[in-house]
């Protein structure tokens, strides 16, 4: 979709947007073109019982003088209590809806109400990446399909005075959305096209917007000691990788990193411990996390963050062959503990544990933040609309939450204690990696984890209630979210960029 910026005016284009704040009386834009409309438009609106609640809209066939076709009033609510979040949601209404509507151009007042308090050119680059968030489509193997079905919206002017400074707060908030769209890209794949050596092929092109990109084959990892990663790739064709991303943008290249990592299993059948054939399909999704650390990668490089970030994702495929591992096997991780695998099923975990301890031990960053699809357990426990934070350091964990309440990517977070650790003592190794119960799974899993962090601050995030939707959601339709690129974006840009 092409989005331009523009002063306000009238352009010949399909329909004529305008946000509407709560009341029966039209103020602002939207009254004067009810002026030049005659009236037409508040009698439409009356009409409609339009009253300008959030979550309203009204159509209007444009008046004689007006070079548009239709009119449409969205409402926004208390205009006391627009922010970010309300601009964005009312961009991907807005898709939404002309979307429904057929039509290809239109334009948007994107002047904020009276008494919004978020400055004009961050509520029109708010629209515009609402906008172009909700416009996300995944059709690459698609041969047919009817019109009412394909997206109609080809072109977006959005209309405001703070010209310049809406444009380049535009220009970064697009490099963003680019990375979502490229998690959502990874993550919609399909497992027989994307394997884990073709993810690291797609990784590899981050190289043009300078990312510095390394892929360690099986035989680098065998000869590190990463036999908790290696194991779960076993019973599969497809070699394993662990890919690094490294993107240098501090003035100081050798200032201390941040770090990112992501479970890429691009395939998890359950291994010998064979999930049930019910919904498997869905575990293409299950290399949510590498995918959301390699948007990540691309968003933070198209906008040129002034940081020095590192991304390492571990790819590998769980498939139930002759030389699979067993329930029962012990293997020994790159930190040199040895792990008793009990259920070949909780996976993630296992490599995971070798990518944080190859970070760690090579960068030494100032965090690691941990990405997966870990655990149908935290669905349980959240459900489809917040993420398990787990974290050893209470002042990320801080800024995590911040930061998602802010991009309206939100995460809650639960506890790690000794009294959840203990129930991972294996009796024959130094751990196992499942707890003897049930009980608290997203929790033990976390301890799994911090078990490979050292002292390193660390946060781990379970996506997995989160990095794909069975519905339309006002920011993406139903599929791969891209969850976490917005929200570890921002996190890096509001606190350890510049620094």
């Amino acid at each position: 979709m092409n989005i331009t910026f523009s002063k306000p005016g009238f352009p010949k284009v399909s329909a004529l947007l305008v946000p509407v704040p709560s009341g029966r009386k039209l103020s602002g834009i939207a009254a004067e073109w009810d002026k030049k409309s005659g009236g037409a438009i508040a009698k439409a609106a009356k009409a409609a019982d339009f009253s300008g609640d959030s979550g309203q809209s009204v159509e209007v066939l444009a008046p004689q003088g007006f070079t548009a076709d239709r009119i449409l009033l969205f409402g926004i609510g208390d205009p006391a209590k627009v922010g970010e979040k309300e601009a964005r949601s009312l961009g991907g209404r807005i898709t939404a809806r002309l979307s429904s509507l057929g039509v290809k151009t239109a334009a948007v007042a994107a002047e904020p109400p009276a008494k919004v308090k978020l400055p004009a050119e961050d509520f029109a680059a708010a629209v515009a990446e609402g906008v172009l968030l909700r416009s996300y489509r995944f059709d690459v193997y698609r041969t047919k399909a009817s019109k009412g079905k394909k997206p109609s919206l080809e072109k977006l002017t959005v209309m405001t005075d703070a010209l310049p400074k809406a444009r380049s707060r535009w220009a970064a908030r697009r490099s963003v959305t680019e990375g979502v769209f490229f998690a959502r890209d990874l993550v919609s794949e399909p497992a027989n096209v994307l394997y884990p050596k073709e993810f690291a092929t797609r990784a590899k092109s981050l190289t043009k917007l300078g990312v510095k990109v390394e892929v360690l084959g099986e035989k680098q990892m065998e000869r590190l000691g990463m036999g908790s990663l290696l194991g779960v790739g076993r019973g599969s064709q497809h070699e394993s990788q662990l890919v690094v991303m490294q993107w240098l943008g501090a003035s100081n290249k050798k200032a201390q990193p941040v770090a990112f990592i992501g479970k890429g299993v691009t395939f998890d059948t359950g291994g010998i411990s064979l999930k049930p054939s019910a919904g498997m399909g869905e575990m293409k999704y299950d290399m949510g996390g590498a995918g959301t650390v390699t948007g990540l990668m691309h968003a933070l490089a198209g906008r040129k963050a002034k940081a020095n970030v590192i991304g390492i994702i571990g790819l590998v495929e769980n498939m139930p062959d002759g030389t699979a591992q067993r329930p029962g096997d012990v293997v020994t991780s790159m930190s040199g503990q040895t792990i008793e695998v009990l259920n070949t099923d909780a996976e993630g975990r296992l490599v995971l544990a070798d990518a944080l301890w190859y970070c760690q031990n090579r960068f030494k960053p100032k965090f690691m933040i941990d990405l997966a699809t870990l655990t149908g357990a935290i669905i349980i426990s959240l459900g489809t609309h917040k993420a398990g934070l787990f974290a050893s350091n209470d002042e990320l964990a801080d800024r995590l939450f911040e930061t998602g309440n802010k991009v309206d990517e939100t995460v809650w977070r639960l506890p790690l204690e000794d009294t959840y650790d203990r129930t991972i003592n294996s009796q024959i190794a130094d751990m196992q990696n499942i707890s003897d119960g049930r009980g608290a799974g997203s929790i033990t899993a976390a301890q799994f984890l911090q078990r490979f962090t050292n002292k390193v601050p660390w946060a781990h995030l379970d996506i997995a209630g989160t990095a794909w939707t069975k519905a339309d959601k006002p920011l993406c339709p139903k599929g791969a979210t891209g969850f976490g690129v917005r929200l570890l974006d921002r996190l890096v840009s509001d606190y350890y960029e510049g620094r």
